[in-house]
């Protein structure tokens, strides 16, 4: 089943990872470091050292570019919250604040379990 920009809505954490990110201006901003998952709700992606959870539907795949395209700028994307791994694993991956936390900077709607 195609997304709302046309993209199937599967795909599978390998192809995803050490793809590039570029913010809304073009430019390369880093890649995908590693996939996250929220076990009950949107998925969240790390990038960099430090990861940087953004949420799935942020993210929109550009056949052009062959990554991905974030609408926000690159120093929107510094201020974006970020956390070492073992922040976003920890407890069985109980990351509620840092997802919620995440959402709210993107301004991404929750949703319910």
């Amino acid at each position: 089943m195609p997304t709302a920009a046309g993209h199937t809505s599967a795909i599978l954490a390998s192809k995803v990872k050490g793809t590039a990110v570029y913010d809304a201006t073009g430019d390369k901003v880093g890649h995908v470091e590693d996939v996250v998952l929220d076990k009950l709700s949107n998925g969240i992606m790390g990038m960099g050292e430090k990861y940087a959870p953004v949420p799935w539907s942020v993210l929109d795949y550009s056949e052009d570019k062959n990554g991905y395209v974030v609408p926000m700028s690159k120093e929107e994307l510094k201020k974006a919250p970020a956390y070492d791994l073992k922040d976003l694993i920890q407890g069985d991956g109980q990351a509620g604040k840092v997802r919620d936390m995440s959402f709210d900077y993107f301004k991404v709607a929750r949703s319910v379990h």
